[in-house]
């Protein structure tokens, strides 16, 4: 990585560290991108530069996820082969994002600050709805089963992360790629046949 990539990559660091700091002390809707900046020393200006929002800034991974997910293509032809492959990207993706030293304290926001969850809910239909535009456009589903595999794979990975931002706000030692795993699993489980 040369001089320019480690200056940008510490100054991404600094702006979450920040932004996060400032989420934990005041919670989001208190928190400005002035605030953020100025904890870091630099302009809003260059907040902007790096970060669409402030939510952004918290959660930069969000619209890479969505785009990594609309991009995959599946060699499958079925609805639940198709599912199946996307909940193995979601997986990966999964695994990435916990490698993100700030992923905790995400997760302990989540659950503390409801406007944490908003901005959560909204990344969510974001990524519904060009989930489903894309398996139709592609041709390989219907309407109505591109919304319902694309439902699931968002709700595989809000279950899983609720599962652990919740063991994590109870000081319990979890691992959430398993706690993906599970979810995973436990969702197989619900449309098997008995």
């Amino acid at each position: 990585m040369g001089i320019r990539e480690e200056r940008r990559a510490r100054m991404l660091r600094e702006i979450q560290d920040a932004a996060l700091g400032l989420v934990e002390e005041r919670g989001l809707d208190a928190t400005t991108v002035g605030d953020i900046a100025d904890r870091v020393g630099i302009s809003e200006r260059t907040v902007f530069r790096y970060y669409a929002s402030k939510e952004h800034v918290l959660m930069p991974a969000q619209q890479s996820m969505i785009d990594t997910l609309v991009g995959s293509e599946s060699a499958h032809s079925s609805s639940s082969g198709i599912l199946g492959d996307l909940l193995g990207v979601c997986r990966d993706l999964f695994a990435q994002e916990v490698e993100q030293s700030d992923f905790r304290r995400i997760s302990r926001l989540m659950v503390q600050d409801p406007a944490m969850t908003r901005v959560v809910v909204r990344q969510e239909r974001k990524l519904v709805d060009a989930l489903s535009v894309a398996l139709v456009g592609r041709g390989q589903l219907e309407p109505i089963q591109a919304l319902l595999v694309a439902e699931m794979v968002v709700a595989a990975w809000r279950v899983a992360w609720q599962s652990f931002a919740r063991a994590e706000f109870e000081g319990l030692d979890s691992d959430p790629v398993e706690i993906f795993e599970t979810t995973v699993r436990e969702l197989g489980q619900l449309f098997r046949a008995d």
